[in-house]
């Protein structure tokens, strides 16, 4: 049986850009021009400041967000869900790849100050993409609606994989895969059971207050299982294309990519003797989301290629030095770049006051405590972390003002409350700031390691 050769860095470049493209003017219509006057916007932008193009993307983009969302209110036509999720995942990528133009030209006047020439540095571009090498990424359909959000230099490894036919995809493919039939199963038992709408009737708010209390905890489970479905199918999406397998030697991040430099194989029986992971673009771990301890670690766990861009392009370069501080400004950004409902800033800015609440009070006391203590405390805190993201969840999926408040009224803000008083006896106790804890004393997971996901 004879067998097709693996495509080649063009057919692969313009193949996916087609699909993509394909797909965002088939869903999207007219509305696909939101896309392309990003697109050429960032472009001009790199073009023109290639020193400093990071902040002026970031700046369009986010700019340009605001004016796509007030479209209704300009009298334009309102643009699809499809629309909007493209322009999202779109900003995510224009504004990274602006800042790997940025560093490229920052590596070269380094060059060029030093007169000499270093080897290829880990991360860093070959070069500036032109525009239809811009466009092309810009519309690759891995991920196009759904992410996981990849760099410009993921993208590009894949278009060079040096023997993309010995790159494993089937059984990875099939391990990832396995846990979504179930969780597909959860949500469409827990939402119907448990239908968000109830919430916004007058009838509900007539129920006991444990009633009303509890209900949020279904809620949050609906909501975890339609994500965990969403996001695994999107990653098998990438799997089944190759898209962002590395050596396992190179201890890639979700988002971030290769953290330590691997040598390409140089034959395909090399190539087929390396151990892979597609840890790249991973965007959720579910066992760990469930089961990690504190509120900071369910963060990192939860939609994990978007995180590393906050982090990296957001929190790094917040105007502010204390890690709340500079979480809540990320938690600003990261609200608005989910929409402009009221739900989404409430229940992101609570995030904030449950960091510093955690984290005063930690410090100030599990260190005091037995091993038994210390154990019976992450118990504790693991379930008062899922308790304060069941009633922040309940901010993101009521969307609106009043409905958001009017629920939290009705438990009487009991989360808002219980992180001030923890917040509080943490002061009152001495407990340093959460920047300042060492990562070493804290617990980050309940589970064993070797029952994590793989």
């Amino acid at each position: 049986m004879l067998s097709l050769p693996p495509a080649g860095p063009g057919l692969k470049r313009w193949g996916a850009a087609a699909v993509g493209l394909g797909l965002t003017l088939f869903t999207c219509g007219p509305h696909t021009l939101h896309s392309l006057v990003t697109i050429l916007g960032t472009w001009a932008l790199i073009q023109a400041q290639p020193c400093s193009c990071h902040a002026l993307a970031l700046a369009w983009t986010f700019s340009y967000l605001l004016f796509f969302r007030a479209l209704s209110l300009l009298g334009l036509p309102t643009p699809t869900p499809f629309t909007n999720a493209v322009q999202l995942l779109l900003t995510l990528k224009l504004v990274s790849l602006a800042s790997e133009v940025q560093d490229l030209h920052l590596a070269q006047r380094k060059e060029m100050a030093s007169g000499f020439s270093k080897g290829p540095t880990l991360g860093l571009l070959p070069d500036v993409p032109s525009l239809m090498e811009t466009l092309s990424y810009s519309y690759c359909y891995v991920g196009i609606m759904t992410g996981p959000f990849f760099r410009y230099r993921t993208y590009l490894d894949w278009l060079e994989q040096p023997f993309p036919g010995a790159v494993p995809s089937l059984r990875p493919l099939l391990r990832r895969a396995w846990p979504a039939p179930l969780f597909g199963l959860l949500f469409l038992l827990s939402s119907h059971l448990f239908p968000l709408e109830a919430v916004r009737e007058d009838a509900f708010y007539a129920r006991p207050l444990p009633a009303r209390l509890l209900y949020m905890i279904p809620v949050f489970f609906a909501f975890r299982m339609r994500f965990y479905v969403a996001w695994i199918a999107a990653e098998c999406g990438c799997i089944a294309a190759g898209f962002g397998a590395y050596p396992v030697a190179a201890k890639a991040r979700a988002g971030g990519g290769p953290t330590l430099q691997c040598p390409p194989p140089s034959s395909p029986e090399k190539a087929a003797s390396l151990e892979y992971d597609y840890e790249t673009i991973r965007n959720i771990d579910c066992y760990s989301t469930d089961f990690c301890v504190r509120v900071r670690d369910g963060m990192r766990y939860w939609n994990m290629t978007v995180q590393w861009w906050l982090a990296q392009y957001i929190y790094k370069s917040a105007p502010a030095r204390s890690y709340v501080l500079r979480s809540a400004w990320t938690m600003l950004l990261s609200a608005y770049w989910h929409g402009l409902h009221p739900g989404y800033y409430l229940s992101f800015l609570t995030i904030p006051l449950c960091l510093a609440a955690e984290g005063r009070l930690e410090s100030a006391l599990r260190g005091r405590l037995s091993p038994g203590g210390q154990k019976a405390w992450d118990w504790v805190h693991w379930f008062l972390k899922m308790r304060a993201y069941d009633y922040m969840c309940m901010g993101f999926v009521l969307l609106s003002l009043a409905d958001t408040l009017r629920y939290w009224a009705s438990i009487y803000f009991c989360i808002h409350f219980l992180a001030l008083a923890a917040l509080g006896l943490g002061l009152a106790l001495g407990g340093g700031s959460p920047s300042r804890r060492k990562a070493a004393s804290q617990p980050t997971s309940l589970a064993p390691e070797k029952l994590r996901e793989e």
